[in-house]
């Protein structure tokens, strides 16, 4: 075994960081039991205390996330159930426990049955939001399902008198707390609902801890507040304070008399609302029956005896007979007017036929003259063109006794040349062709005169 001496000596700082991973290494999170003592809450939001038994006492601390997550504030005196990280402070060297939740001692298996039995109903849609009921605007009569002795009754009679004395109140009378409570605040829920005498219902009982509260914890409460005909307002604890009911009801309320508040309307609030829709109406009112005294002055101005009527449509026809004559003696003047100063335009412009008759002979005469001399000189011309035309006609010189040579392709044949013995020729006459063989071609022979007459 090699002798300690020998190893170089650990700083205090590296001791306690060594000391604290070990600690924090080797024990998980585990819950500790005991009870609160020099409970200091800093500045910072941080709670320092002790927990301690019998025998034995711990550091711990909470940081100030965790603290303002509890829900209920600790106390010196409590005993109460820690769920801690084994740790060391370093700076000081102190053991102590990182706390991370607290909860009262034996109340940890409540916790866990109201965490089932929340997580139960969820899952069943017990506490859907789309299941809430709205809470009537104008209740007639409110019941309560409450202890007798509960303070929380006379808070919620006192609001309820001086907000809304007009409401009708019924009282349902339970235990709240202790065995069975849950069964017969159930019992009284159901028994408001069939009475039918109330338009919402208020469950209500002031704050304790969670074995005063456990009744309302309870699957039959919560049960019975959906199947009640009329919305349900929980109203149970302090604003910290959760139960089954507060999620099982249509609304909750942070404390009774809170709930108190919610469901009656304030009385003064509603008389000056009345009030004031009284004196709209009456403005209203008023000013519908001026609008309706002018219109039947307006109306009565507009009424006439019938022979008054026809004597005013007498003259007003009268009186249009008169325009309309007027109005077509000027429209006949007008037009007269119009048709003698046309007919004075076109006597102006009539021509006169004699003149213009003996005219016409003229210019007939001249055109006739005309076209003589154009068609006899016309005539002249196609003499002319005609006789010049009887020279260039190929059968003219065909009846001459010329004739016209045409090859197999039918082109004209002009020269000797292009023809060889054999080759077919076409002879043209003056009447009729002559189908004949080239026998000889001499392309220097001469165009001999035709033989004398015998």
């Amino acid at each position: 075994m090699a002798d300690a001496d020998h190893f170089s000596p650990l700083s205090v700082a590296a001791l306690n960081r060594l000391v604290r991973e070990r600690l924090e290494s080797g024990f998980p999170l585990c819950w500790v039991a005991g009870e609160i003592s020099n409970l200091t809450v800093a500045a910072s939001g941080h709670a320092y205390f002790t927990l301690k038994d019998e025998s034995a006492q711990v550091r711990c601390v909470m940081f100030r996330g965790r603290h303002q997550l509890l829900g209920w504030r600790p106390a010196n005196g409590q005993h109460v159930e820690a769920r801690a990280l084994v740790t060391l402070y370093e700076a000081r060297g102190d053991f102590q426990l990182n706390v991370e939740t607290l909860r009262r001692a034996g109340v940890g298996n409540l916790f866990e049955r109201f965490q089932k039995l929340k997580a139960k109903l969820e899952a069943e849609g017990l506490f859907a939001a789309e299941s809430k009921r709205p809470l009537p605007a104008f209740p007639r009569r409110i019941g309560i399902v409450t202890s007798l002795a509960a303070a929380a009754l006379r808070d919620v009679l006192t609001t309820l008198e001086r907000r809304a004395p007009q409401v009708a109140l019924t009282i349902f009378p339970t235990p709240v707390q202790g065995d069975g409570a849950g069964r017969e605040i159930a019992a009284a829920i159901a028994a408001a609902g069939e009475s039918g005498l109330c338009d919402v219902l208020i469950v209500c009982r002031g704050g304790g801890s969670i074995e005063d509260l456990w009744a309302f914890n309870d699957e039959a409460v919560a049960r019975a507040m959906r199947a009640c005909p009329v919305p349900v307002v929980s109203g149970v604890g302090h604003e910290t304070d959760f139960t089954i009911a507060d999620f099982a009801a249509d609304l909750r309320a942070p404390t009774p008399t809170a709930a108190a508040e919610i469901v009656a309307p304030e009385r003064e609030r509603l008389l000056a609302r009345l009030d004031a829709l009284r004196q709209a109406l009456r403005r209203q009112a008023q000013r519908e029956i001026e609008q309706r005294a002018q219109r039947v002055d307006g109306l009565a101005r507009r009424l006439t005896h019938p022979a008054e009527r026809l004597a005013r449509q007498r003259t007003a026809l009268a009186h249009l007979a008169d325009r309309l004559n007027a109005a077509f003696a000027r429209r006949q003047a007008a037009a007269g007017g119009r048709l003698a100063a046309l007919g004075r335009r076109l006597a102006f412009a009539r021509p006169d036929p004699q003149p213009l008759g003996r005219r016409l002979d003229l210019v007939a005469a001249r055109l006739d003259n005309a076209w003589q001399r154009r068609q006899a000189a016309h005539g002249a011309t196609l003499a002319r063109l005609s006789d010049s035309l009887a020279h260039l006609d190929p059968r003219a010189v065909l009846g001459r006794g010329y004739a016209l040579v045409r090859d197999e392709d039918g082109g004209i044949v002009r020269d000797a040349k292009t023809m060889e013995p054999r080759r077919t020729i076409h002879v043209y006459l003056a009447r009729g062709r002559l189908d004949a063989e080239v026998t000889a071609a001499d392309a220097t022979a001469e165009l001999l005169p035709p033989p004398a007459q015998a």
